[in-house]
């Protein structure tokens, strides 16, 4: 009787375990779970490598569970007065395929047929602001920056505010939100729990 139970037990969490799976893996807006985090969504603009305008709305989507170790960054800076600024999250993979058409670079542009990480909604491309003054820290470059400057071992011709600026971010991202970094670009993190994710392919509305 006692191993019946444990049986009926077990199975009765089951589903519980896949729906938590499910919600994590699921894409939400990232400002339906952070309201006070700051948008800059570059390509819902022609302020990108491009020059077009990729998207049509200026809203970033993520994983869930991308999402909700993005809160956990976002409290911690909220109580020394910083924020995040996102500039890309989830990518629909057509607009890879633009992208890469431009710049067929695999350092820089993930070659769209084997995707990239954010085409699942599991890479965030981010800064940080000063939440007084709603201005960006002093980063080594701007964002989609093409050359080894971008990097986080480049130290040639920086100050020491950028270098502390971009290795707070890196500690932030790692150690508190258990993201990981793109050695190439020093706005560029993902969340490796959310690469089981399929290449999605549809434009936010």
């Amino acid at each position: 009787m006692r191993t019946l139970f444990r049986l009926l037990l077990m199975l009765s969490l089951v589903p519980c375990a896949a729906s938590a799976q499910s919600a994590d893996d699921e894409l939400v807006r990232i400002k339906e779970l952070i309201p006070d985090i700051v948008l800059d969504v570059k390509y819902a603009t022609v302020d990108n490598f491009t020059h077009q305008k990729l998207y049509t709305i200026g809203e970033s989507m993520l994983a869930r569970g991308a999402v909700r170790r993005l809160q956990l960054v976002q409290d911690s800076l909220r109580k020394i007065g910083l924020g995040l600024k996102i500039y890309d999250g989830y990518r629909p993979r057509a607009i890879q395929f633009l992208m890469y058409e431009i710049v067929p670079n695999p350092v820089y542009v993930a070659d769209p047929n084997t995707g990239s990480n954010h085409n699942r909604g599991a890479a965030i491309d981010l800064s940080l602001v000063n939440r007084a003054t709603g201005k960006e820290l002093p980063m080594p470059t701007p964002f989609d920056w093409f050359g080894p400057e971008a990097g986080h071992g480049w130290t040639l011709g920086l100050s020491a505010e950028q270098i502390a600026n971009r290795d707070f971010l890196l500690s932030m991202m790692e150690n508190v939100g258990g993201f990981v970094r793109y050695d190439a670009e020093w706005w560029h993190y993902t969340h490796n729990p959310s690469l089981a994710i399929p290449l999605l392919d549809f434009q936010m509305k």
